[in-house]
């Protein structure tokens, strides 16, 4: 089969399509496209029309590749300007008309995270390695060990960004080199005694910017080798000589990212003194690669965002007995009415993980559990998540008990409402159900589905026995009713 990644970065758009074989991955096409997303930013973070219509063809084009591929086989992520833009929903809903698959927006701390899993997965394990990812909005730092990473940052700055704030007309001069420098060693202040402390063996470059500076100082014989100090200098000097982005004459560094080079460099040469680096090679594996190997482990189930899920709930200390309970019952649920309101695999997962967490709030107060247990599901760094899937996660958890938070739901993408509403209609059900905390308490349960109703079967004379759940159930349905759902029994 098929699997394809596609990176929607501030500066290019990648895409990456590959065979899976027998659990191995085969590339058999590449395609990148400058579209300076960045570069289209006003000062109200709006994209302008320029920026959207370059964006808008590259996908068309990316889109006729992919659009006939199967659902779950492609993943598309958005990094640090469709993070910061206010016009980001409108600007996706057409980027997914175009691309004929979803596009997800991605935190910070899950960028480094795909990139170190890009990086580590095209080179040789040697022990400890330090990352650095120079994207046109945001810059990576990792420190991992063979496939898994320590230690992670994304910081608020980039090629694009750095190159239009200090060298805005492209002039590059001294005064205008150090000031860029000066702004990225600030930056990085933060993680530099974390990162020296931690150490490592090598130092590897990704994305365009530490790609083109390697392969620079080799084709220019400033280093036979991996990147140094000296080779970098010399690369600084260069563009200072050149004194214009539009007089950049350098073996190593294509033409259409001349206009970016000055604040990438800048920012390499912070990085290089800031954390002490010696050498750096660069790698050909970086966020998309990492996005495919991601998608694999999903589709042969080692989807990490479980584990991301089970590391919460232990960080926090929920109750393991009922989460498990919950979590059984809901998962019993889909399996029941799941095509009836055709609620997806990945959908089934997230509502699982729902479960495990619907208690996670106790941790602060049992007082408004739900509200506390959504802001931290939505806000915490949870590997494998994008901000969307949080979104969806903290809505479900905000909504498992007391009235029913319809805003929520009308806030989220229109694609996830509906189902959204009735993963949260079947988890309601599973936590009262099991409000008892035991576990022999439940018995057999049916469920019948339609479109806005659900129809709860027990065993008869079983909710008699029972009254305090038949009074749950009453309250519950009166609940319902301002999502427009009906419940019976």
């Amino acid at each position: 089969m098929e699997v394809a990644a596609v990176d929607l970065g501030s500066n290019s758009f990648h895409m990456i399509v590959a065979r899976l074989d027998d659990g191995q991955l085969q590339i058999v096409e590449r395609l990148r496209e400058i579209v300076r997303l960045a570069s289209g930013l006003d000062q109200k973070k709006r994209l302008s029309d320029g920026a959207v219509e370059r964006a808008r063809a590259c996908l068309g084009r990316v889109g006729a590749r992919l659009r006939a591929m199967p659902a779950g086989t492609v993943r598309a992520v958005g990094t640090n300007t469709l993070r910061v833009t206010r016009s980001a929903g409108t600007f996706l809903q057409d980027a997914e008309r175009q691309l004929g698959h979803p596009i997800e927006v991605i935190s910070g701390i899950e960028e480094a995270r795909l990139v170190y899993l890009g990086a580590a997965g095209a080179l040789a394990d040697r022990g400890r390695r330090l990352v650095v990812d120079i994207g046109g909005g945001s810059t990576e730092f990792i420190v991992g060990e063979n496939h898994h990473p320590l230690e992670m940052d994304s910081l608020y700055m980039g090629c694009v960004s750095l190159s239009e704030a200090f060298f805005p007309k492209g002039a590059i001069t001294r005064k205008a080199m150090e000031k860029a420098e000066t702004r990225a060693r600030l930056e990085m202040e933060t993680l530099r005694e974390r990162y020296r402390a931690i150490g490592w063996n090598d130092a590897v470059g990704t994305s365009g910017t530490a790609k083109a500076a390697c392969n620079t100082a080799r084709l220019n014989n400033w280093v036979d080798g991996p990147l140094t100090p000296d080779g970098l200098a010399k690369l600084r000097q260069a563009l200072l000589d050149a004194g214009h982005v539009d007089e950049i004459r350098l073996e190593g560094i294509a033409a259409d990212r001349n206009p970016v080079v000055p604040g990438g460099v800048a920012i390499l040469n912070a990085a290089f003194e800031t954390l002490g680096i010696e050498t750096m090679e660069a790698s050909s594996g970086a966020l998309r690669e990492g996005l495919l190997h991601d998608l694999v482990g999903r589709i042969q189930h080692e989807d990490v965002r479980g584990r991301s899920v089970d590391a919460l709930a232990r960080r926090c200390h929920i109750a393991v007995d009922q989460a498990d309970r919950v979590q059984a019952t809901v998962l019993d649920f889909c399996h029941q009415v799941g095509a009836a309101w055709e609620l997806t695999e990945d959908q089934d997962r997230m509502l699982g993980w729902a479960a495990r967490l619907h208690e996670i709030g106790l941790t602060i107060a049992y007082r408004h559990q739900h509200r506390h247990g959504a802001y931290m599901v939505e806000h915490t760094d949870l590997a494998g998540f994008s901000w969307e899937e949080q979104r969806v996660l903290a809505a479900l958890i905000r909504s498992h008990r007391r009235k029913f938070p319809i805003t929520v739901f009308d806030a989220l993408p229109e694609r996830w409402r509906t189902p959204a509403l009735r993963m949260a209609f079947l988890l309601r059900l599973a936590v009262l159900l099991n409000r008892g905390r035991r576990p022999e308490y439940l018995p057999p349960i049916t469920l019948n589905a339609e479109a806005q109703s659900l129809h709860v079967e027990f065993p008869a004379g079983w909710l008699p026995e029972h009254p305090l759940t038949l009074a749950d159930l009453d309250a519950e349905a009166d609940y319902l009713k301002t999502a427009k759902l009906s419940l019976s029994y």
